[in-house]
């Protein structure tokens, strides 16, 4: 098929190259000629493992374009994706202005049979509203679905490849098939392809992200709870996620989840119900669960140095909300560094990918470090924020002679307590004894 992606943002881009990678057609559009010129060239304004060779090899391949151009690219296309971003405004509700830009520059140029397929994470009741937009714009009806996505940022072309299943909201039948060939290709494990009503699809999005934002709010509140009455949430864990039930997906306490999605969907959700005069007390209650447990960390080292962080300095290891990418939108380390500086205190900070991002927003405020190790060097602690694999079996014996002291404050309990204290350290996790 001939595809054009709108958006070549984390999803767009993402999505527009696996699709060629299955030997479709697709031409992929950004009104940032910077990030089409980088593209161009073979650069991928993104971090995500996999997917700068992908990109490569689609572009050489001339299956993969990129242009400023959205005429260009919508021309001939049987599927035009829009996967612009949509971020939280002011009252947690989605900042839709680049969506809907987008809906009106598509009217004019728009195939008779293109299909608008909306990736983007939208309100329930946007897709109906596109089809009327754009009824009203070329005085014909167009085809409008809505397709989810369900990529894992660090996973995102192995989600996109090997999907749990595919969603699709529609009105007929007719365009529903359409998307079912051009997924054929990645539901060959007999994987479903679920079509359902519009405002279902919407929703499935929202539920989706809202739940796994659940499970994560309240293992954290029981690892503080644990905290609290002497027990280990690790074995809390393992005796519930063994009940098929509950499972051990999304069941590991933290310092709370960051990114674009979880924190995001769950206050638009919630302004979802607002909207429509529905209380949403979870949703409400699961969203100051995670920013409360942002928190955690600069609490335990603020009660181990008694408040008093002046001559302190303290080493980071982790600053993206998750590992394998470099995206720090809502990372809890963020939250801890704004602490650690509003007290006065040092700090030293490494990640793997994402301190060029931090770097933007900090500048010489703290200090970078591309050595893990070199980070400790004259820190009185080491705050652990992401669950990089690199994080999970370090030299012990190094970070405790570069650190002034051998106290480890782990937001991820990458390690055992136990073994911790046979090296010689303080150690203190989430939930752990």
């Amino acid at each position: 098929m001939k595809i054009a992606m709108v958006g070549t943002g984390y999803v767009g881009l993402v999505t527009g190259t696996c699709f060629a990678e299955s030997g479709n057609d697709v031409t992929c559009v950004d009104i940032d000629q910077k990030k089409v010129d980088m593209l161009l060239g073979g650069e991928v304004p993104i971090y995500e493992p996999g997917l700068t060779e992908l990109v490569k090899r689609n572009a050489q391949a001339g299956r993969l374009h990129f242009t400023t151009q959205l005429s260009e690219a919508v021309a001939d296309s049987q599927c035009a994706f829009i996967a612009v971003g949509t971020p939280q405004g002011d009252d947690g509700s989605a900042n839709m202005g680049a969506f809907w830009k987008v809906v009106d520059s598509l009217a004019p140029i728009l195939p008779d049979d293109c299909i608008v397929v909306v990736k983007s994470t939208v309100p329930v009741g946007t897709n109906r509203a596109v089809s009327e937009r754009l009824r009203e714009l070329t005085g014909r009806v167009c085809d409008v679905v809505s397709n989810p996505e369900f990529l894992k940022e660090g996973c995102a072309i192995e989600d996109f490849t090997k999907p749990d299943r595919v969603v699709v909201g529609v009105e007929r039948p007719e365009p529903a098939e359409v998307l079912k060939e051009l997924y054929k290709p990645f539901l060959r494990t007999e994987k479903p392809f679920l079509s359902m009503g519009l405002e279902s699809a919407e929703m499935t999005k929202y539920v989706a992200n809202c739940m796994l934002a659940t499970k994560i709010s309240f293992i954290n509140e029981m690892a503080n709870v644990c905290d609290g009455v002497g027990a280990d949430i690790n074995d809390v864990r393992r005796g519930i996620g063994h009940d098929a039930r509950i499972g051990f997906s999304f069941l590991f306490p933290g310092v709370g989840y960051g990114g674009s999605c979880f924190p995001k969907d769950v206050r638009a959700l919630a302004a979802v119900a607002a909207a429509h005069k529905v209380e949403s007390q979870m949703l409400d209650s699961v969203d100051k669960v995670n920013q409360a447990q942002k928190t955690v960390l600069f609490s335990k080292l603020q009660r181990y140095f008694e408040g008093d962080f002046s001559g302190r300095t303290i080493a980071i290891w982790g600053l993206a909300f998750k590992p394998r990418t470099d995206d720090i939108r809502e990372a809890p380390a963020l939250v801890l560094i704004d602490q650690l500086l509003a007290e006065g205190a040092t700090v030293r900070v490494h990640d793997p990918v994402a301190m060029d991002n931090v770097k933007q927003i900090y500048g010489d405020k703290i200090t970078y470090w591309e050595d893990q190790y070199a980070a400790l060097e004259g820190a009185d602690a080491l705050a652990i924020n992401t669950e990089w694999n690199e994080f999970r079996n370090p030299k012990f014996d190094l970070m405790s002679k570069n650190l002034t002291q051998p106290i480890i404050f782990d937001g991820r309990n990458l390690y055992d307590p136990a073994k911790m204290r046979d090296h010689g350290f303080h150690y203190e996790g989430i939930g752990l004894r």
